[in-house]
């Protein structure tokens, strides 16, 4: 990008103005992006809402139903759970996300040793793929803890928790947990390493201990980070779909199954105006938690 700036002088006064001009390989690169953008992305989107208010199963003849599909929703047992879950679950996970995230990025900004080799252990569940983190924690409840529990005696061990539909959702919090701490870990590590040391060495001259420090210091310093790492972990575990699918794939029942499940689910059953309406309100509720991270993190100098 070039820059021309010109100097007018009038009496006393220099005015300075600077006028930019965009130089045309910047658009070479955005309008390309822009086209693919709008095709893959936009026009499904606008296509998808403008089906919802209608009764079509994806292919073939369709009519217009206005609200038909949205007013089923909400009286909708099966849509109800979903929502039910999905959010409980993503709340149940923020809060122990977050606090083994912060925990472990305290201990491995202190001065340990080995901290350097211990931050690269603790992000490999990060680069593995959540299908794949899946399966082997599902052959870890069904078969390995059972017989473990078998072995020592321990009857509430016996029983896999993947097939309790009061207590599938622990097994979800927990492999989901694993897999999504080290990105969250990142996130505190930067931020606890952009308190300056000056600040906890004039707490230790005023005979501050290292809780005080944590307390009266430290979480006040990182709490935009926390707020990022709640808002953005809270709108991802929304979207949890393929741990789900690979530990208990909704079940048992549907007591684990998520909205994205039930949307995808329902357009391979051919209720496709019916779940794009589901689609339609689910993005609503993303775009209101868009707008919550950003009026809680504006003004905020984390990040």
């Amino acid at each position: 990008m070039s820059t021309t700036t010109t100097i007018v002088t009038r009496g006393d006064r220099t005015a300075r103005r600077s006028t930019k001009r965009v130089e045309p390989i910047y658009y070479l690169f955005l309008i390309p992006t822009v086209i693919l953008f709008t095709l893959a992305i936009t026009l499904p989107g606008v296509m998808g809402i403008f089906f919802s208010f209608t009764d079509s199963i994806g292919i073939g003849e369709w009519s217009f139903n206005g609200l038909t599909n949205y007013i089923a929703i909400f009286s909708d047992p099966a849509i109800l759970q979903s929502y039910l879950f999905t959010f409980g679950f993503s709340i149940a996970t923020v809060i122990v996300v977050n606090v083994i995230a912060f925990l472990l990025a305290v201990g491995l900004t202190s001065r340990i040793r080995f901290k350097t080799g211990l931050r690269t252990i603790f992000v490999i569940p990060m680069v593995i793929s959540g299908i794949i983190i899946a399966y082997v924690f599902n052959f870890l409840f069904s078969n390995s803890l059972p017989a473990a529990g078998a072995a020592t005696g321990i009857p509430w061990l016996e029983t896999s928790l993947l097939a309790n539909p009061d207590l599938a959702w622990i097994a979800i919090v927990i492999v989901t947990a694993w897999q999504a701490i080290p990105g969250t870990l990142l996130i505190y590590i930067a931020g606890l390493l952009s308190v300056p040391g000056d600040v906890y060495e004039a707490a230790d001259i005023d005979g501050a201990n290292k809780v005080q420090q944590l307390t009266r210091i430290t979480i006040p310093l990182v709490a935009g980070y926390v707020v990022i790492n709640v808002i953005l972990g809270f709108k991802g575990f929304l979207n949890a779909y393929d741990i789900i699918v690979g530990l208990t794939n909704g079940g048992p029942g549907t007591s684990t199954r998520s909205i994205a499940m039930t949307v995808i689910a329902g357009f391979n059953g051919g209720d496709y105006a019916y779940q794009m309406a589901n689609a339609t309100i689910f993005f609503i509720v993303a775009i209101l938690i868009s707008v919550l991270q950003l009026s809680l993190t504006r003004g905020r100098n984390a990040l």
